[in-house]
């Protein structure tokens, strides 16, 4: 079974014959749903997040995924929010 990219993730895999110096020691693709990026004056960070894998045949690879998780903004206690853990 060929490794399938899914949306917001990807993979690079290391370069077996690398034909000059300067040629990566990994490569790979990674499928991005624009969509759901945010760009902020025509660009646009994109945080990722990897894990070392082992294919199906024994192939050593980097998964890899784009990271959408967002916190939850805290909202500041205010004197009513307080009132709210009192039993009475």
């Amino acid at each position: 079974m060929a490794f399938e990219t899914k949306p917001q993730t990807g993979a690079l895999f290391a370069n077996k014959v690398k034909k000059h110096p300067k040629a990566p020691d990994y490569q790979g693709d990674l499928l991005i749903d624009v969509n759901q990026m945010e760009v902020v004056n025509g660009m646009m960070k994109i945080k990722l997040a990897g894990w070392k894998k082992q294919s199906a045949s024994g192939i050593m690879f980097l998964s890899i995924a784009v990271d959408t998780y967002k916190p939850k903004e805290q909202q500041p206690k205010t004197q009513e929010n307080e009132d709210e853990d009192v039993p009475f």
